[in-house]
């Protein structure tokens, strides 16, 4: 006889101290945003790739999808064996590999012949590795956390992402313009090698994941459970309207705002700023309110809403009938709306699973997140060969819409 999914697991009678509950929440974040910092921060150099190596638009879709092609392929796998071996021991072997890979395109990766593919290698391995780090941390939080903290800590874990990439937009252009790639993914090592120390210093098992190992043994795998599948299927089509923006939006900003490099790195780090502040605001209305689905179903709606009239206002300013100022408004916008709802959906689907198997659910959901990431750049360069930006933002307004059935169904 099947066995139902289990709900979202209590904190243990003893609760562990609130420093030791931070410090871990701390040492995912810190991971997460190492990671990210390389995913969503190397678009932003974008315009730098296009003079260095001489890239087009396609050579820059491989680029910026070829890490998500590597998470894209890792994620399951990890987020299973974070279920078998604990967080602790994935984490740290990831970010080891993450940081020496990365530490490779630091002295191999400069312009030249072969360029491509060796950026292309290099940052495929590093995801493969960097596929550790979601699954490792989601988990860590769901079993360090009560189910009443749960959704402000995993949407504080989701601002690594924003904030990873907001560390992107600031640092990155303008040290890739004045001090070349090497600095640049010598700096992103260099987090990786911070988020290992961290890891190793404070995050460990929680207190009662070991006697929940037989418990674990007993329940069907998550990966073998619909609604867990079509609650990830969900986060991962919803993702790829957000990977658009992060993408190319740089060269948007760039080509048809007229934006200079101080403007393309302000914007974005405005973009990440808001997104983080947003996904914090979330997870604290999710756990006071616990209506989980009526938030998303609001973020899918709004995001969907703000991408139709970024559509729109495109048009215009091809026209001259819009000023850039407000596409550029609309633009940060969009980045907000399609990133404030992460921690919470993240946060129902480890709930759904329960925290033995929460390191798979969450792989499910990242490997078709990544594969959204590689796919997107590809379909968004073919978008702009056959079409043109408004063309781009009404396909993002559909698969933010295509989305919500996916969430509404996983309840089932």
């Amino acid at each position: 006889m099947n066995m139902p999914a289990p709900t979202a697991t209590t904190c243990p009678p003893q609760a562990p101290p609130l420093s030791q509950r931070w410090k871990v929440l701390i040492a995912g974040f810190v991971a997460n945003a190492a990671l990210i910092a390389a995913t969503a921060g190397l678009p932003t150099t974008a315009l730098s790739l296009s003079s260095d190596y001489g890239f087009g638009h396609a050579e820059l879709a491989w680029v910026f999808g070829s890490m998500g092609l590597g998470l894209a392929l890792s994620e399951l796998p990890w987020g299973m064996l974070t279920d078998r071996w604990g967080d602790r021991p994935v984490l740290l072997c990831g970010l080891l590999v993450t940081g020496l890979a990365l530490l490779g395109l630091a002295i191999g990766g400069q312009p030249g012949d072969g360029a491509l593919i060796r950026l292309c290698a290099g940052l495929t391995l590093a995801g493969l590795a960097g596929g550790s780090v979601n699954a490792a941390s989601g988990r860590a939080v769901m079993a360090w956390f009560g189910p009443g903290e749960r959704g402000l800590a995993m949407s504080i874990r989701q601002t690594a992402v924003p904030l990873g990439g907001l560390l992107g937009a600031c640092v990155l252009p303008s040290l890739a313009r004045q001090q070349g790639f090497s600095l640049v993914f010598g700096l992103l090592a260099g987090l990786c090698a911070l988020a290992g120390y961290l890891t190793w210093r404070w995050l460990h098992e929680a207190p009662g994941q070991a006697q929940a190992e037989p418990e674990r043994r007993t329940l069907r795998p998550a990966w073998s459970e619909a609604p867990l599948w079509r609650l990830a299927l969900g986060i991962g089509v919803l993702c790829m309207p957000q990977f658009v923006i992060l993408s190319f939006g740089a060269v948007f900003i760039h080509e048809q705002l007229g934006g200079s490099l101080l403007m393309v790195s302000a914007s974005l780090a405005t973009l990440q700023l808001g997104a983080a502040v947003a996904r914090v605001l979330s997870g604290r209305w999710s756990d006071r309110n616990g209506n989980r689905h009526l938030y998303l179903w609001r973020c899918v709606l709004a995001a969907a809403a703000a991408y139709l009239l970024l559509a729109g206002a495109t048009a215009l300013l091809t026209r001259q009938m819009l000023p850039p100022a407000l596409v550029l408004a609309l633009l940060i916008g969009c980045g907000i709306l399609i990133s404030a709802w992460h921690g919470v959906a993240y946060t129902e689907l480890a709930s759904q699973a329960g925290v033995a198997r929460a390191g798979t659910a969450l792989g499910m959901a990242n490997t078709l997140v990544f594969v959204g990431m590689f796919l997107t750049p590809t379909l968004v360069a073919a978008g702009l060969r056959h079409g043109d930006w408004p063309l781009v933002w009404g396909v993002a307004a559909l698969l933010t819409l295509a989305a919500w059935p996916l969430l509404r169904a996983s309840r089932g």
